[in-house]
């Protein structure tokens, strides 16, 4: 077959193919082209997941008769000023856009300029252009799309639900709205009540405003605002306390240069910071707003714009690790009990409604014998097997303490140790209400802690067992453990083979006291198996460190005397990121004497 030159309407269909995926990326292109035009509100409207129709109002400059003529035309556009395309500031500049719509669906523009006397509008059906001709608009720009995919009806079989389609859209608009949140968005169509996010101020307060809006008031109740600079560089946003996650890592957010994009350097960069409050099964929920020179970032290696390429991608990355670790340790102390009310709700109480064939003969304090008898009447008065739901048993609670403790202790952040709960939890005393803490939560992240201090400092102390430890574990396991040695021995943890099937414990951390060797192995083992040979040694050792924390910690079901339950509160407070465990549980709640007597009716 010889070589030939393609009609123009195929190659803007083959284009489309690149540029148009389906009705989101429609509604993507057409709402940056308002943005682009100085909008300062955008009204998006659709129906049948975007198939049907897509309507894109703006109140933006809008465009003159002849521009309007050029720009329906292929790699027409007015965002580059000249030929460099290393200086792109703005959203759109491949000029690709409304041409490839027009060549796959039926496409109507309205648009007028403040130097036009009147509004223009034109039309485009399978590529094919309509005359320009006088319409009615007072300011901006008004794109109407019908039936889209009509004219390559293969396409329309790859779509999904219109409930998914329009659920594409939706996420489309939330991402562009997040960017910018000095422009009013409203959503409407799909039989749902229409959604507007009003324009906000300008600043920190405005975007945290808009963020939670989209996000929820979850996230703005524990957002943590971050901000690093280096060389030119800027990354600011808000991450959420590690209360706040996700099953997955669809609630992190990256934009550059006010576009929304997806890249896989924030996903591994919020992992890394994130890593000493989370288990490895959940994610953060983060907003990163990355500022730099349009020349320091490359937007033209995906045809979409969803992906872009930095200079300096080490440096990056780098800045968002530090602006979430600084912002994490400044609000360490942050739990998901104390920033969202949940342990309140947790303490509400609910009433079940009575039964309505409810016969009051049958209530326990109904009296069984009828005759009046002081003799023993008393103690059978009342039935014995609805007394026995009052048998609570013995206190478990520890009351070994003085009526009233110490001034200064109650000034502490942690308060004062006042009592210990079923052996596992402290309850302390502040001036203007009480701290619950698991003992063992709390007790994890000071030894993890520790353990990072003495690996940057020195080295992590070991002590010499008299006798070593001999392990017995499965070859495997076995052989997994002493490809690690190196790294375990960093911690203080010593182990030579011991002849097939075991392994002989010859040193541990003193910081772990008299550890379980067999667990704290078997649970390195485990982890190790989990490993990527990628994952860089810093986040492996990290890994062990936590692991022997969580052994070398405090148990529940441990009577703490006093003296010890105060001397660790003291040592939380001392201690940074002690609001969660390294596991990325809470380590302590706290109630405020106001919330505690709104429960109970008091005000």
């Amino acid at each position: 077959m010889p070589v030939r030159q393609l009609p123009e309407q195929l190659v803007n269909r083959i284009a489309a193919g690149e540029v148009v995926e389906r009705p989101a990326s429609v509604v993507k292109e057409l709402v940056e082209n308002a943005v682009d035009a100085g909008a300062s509100r955008v009204d998006i409207f659709t129906d049948g997941g975007g198939r049907r129709r897509i309507g894109i109002t703006d109140d933006g400059s809008g465009m003159t008769r002849g521009d309007l003529a050029l720009a329906v035309d292929r790699h027409a556009t007015s965002k580059l000023d000249d030929e460099d395309l290393l200086r792109i500031r703005t959203l759109g500049f491949r000029g690709e856009a409304l041409p490839s719509i027009g060549a796959v669906a039926k496409l109507g523009l309205t648009t007028r300029h403040a130097s036009e006397p009147h509004a223009w509008s034109l039309s485009v059906e399978g590529g094919a252009k309509s005359d320009i001709m006088p319409a009615a608009l007072s300011q901006g720009t008004r794109v109407e799309v019908s039936d889209l995919f009509y004219a390559t009806p293969a396409r329309l079989k790859f779509l999904k639900t219109d409930r998914t389609e329009a659920e594409a859209i939706r996420e489309v608009v939330r991402r562009l709205a997040m960017a910018r949140p000095d422009i009013a968005f409203t959503l409407a169509g799909e039989e749902r009540a229409p959604v507007t996010w009003a324009a906000a101020l300008p600043g920190g307060a405005g975007r945290l405003t808009r963020l939670g809006d989209i996000l929820g008031s979850d996230f703005r109740s524990s957002a943590i605002e971050v901000r690093a600079e280096r060389e030119g560089v800027v990354v600011e946003g808000f991450a959420a306390a590690p209360s706040l996650t996700r099953a997955n890592a669809l609630g992190q957010y990256l934009f550059v240069n006010g576009r929304p994009v997806r890249d896989k350097l924030i996903l591994g960069a919020v992992r890394a910071a994130y890593s000493d409050y989370l288990p490895r099964d959940r994610h953060p929920v983060v907003a990163l707003f990355v500022t730099t020179d349009p020349q320091e970032v490359d937007a033209n290696v995906h045809p979409a714009k969803t992906e872009v390429r930095f200079r300096n991608a080490g440096l990056v990355r780098a800045l968002i690790v530090h602006a979430l670790k600084d912002g994490l340790a400044r609000e360490g102390r942050r739990t998901a009990a104390n920033t969202d009310g949940a342990a309140l709700s947790a303490f509400r109480p609910s009433f079940a409604p009575r039964p309505t064939n409810w016969d009051w003969r049958s209530s326990p304090s109904y009296p069984v014998n009828s005759a009046p008898s002081f003799g023993g009447a008393a103690a059978t008065a009342l039935a014995e097997a609805g007394q026995a739901a009052f048998d609570v048993g013995t206190p478990t609670a520890d009351v070994r303490f003085e009526a009233q403790p110490s001034a200064d202790l109650l000034d502490r952040p942690l308060g004062a140790a006042r009592t210990q709960i079923h052996e596992t939890y402290i309850v302390s005393q502040t001036r203007d209400g009480l701290i619950v803490v698991d003992q063992h939560a709390a007790h994890e992240r000071i030894v993890y802690e520790r353990l990072k201090a003495s690996l940057a400092k020195n080295g992590v102390q070991r002590q010499i067992l008299l006798i070593p430890e001999i392990v017995e574990l499965d070859e495997a396991t076995v052989e997994r453990l002493l490809d690690r040695a190196e790294e375990l021995c960093s911690f203080g943890l010593a182990i030579d083979s011991f002849g097939p099937g075991a392994v002989a414990v010859r040193e541990t951390p003193s910081l772990l006291g008299k550890a379980n060797a067999a667990g704290l192995l078997r649970d390195l083992a485990e982890h190790m198996a989990e490993w990527d040979e990628a994952l860089p040694l810093e986040r492996r050792l990290m890994h062990v460190a936590a692991t022997m924390a969580c052994h070398g910690s405090v148990r529940a079901g441990r009577r703490l005397k006093p003296e010890e339950m105060n001397a660790l509160l003291r040592e939380m407070e001392d201690t940074p990121n002690s609001g969660q465990c390294n596991h990325g549980r809470p380590t302590y709640v706290e109630l405020k004497l106001a919330d505690i007597e709104k429960l109970f009716g008091r005000r």
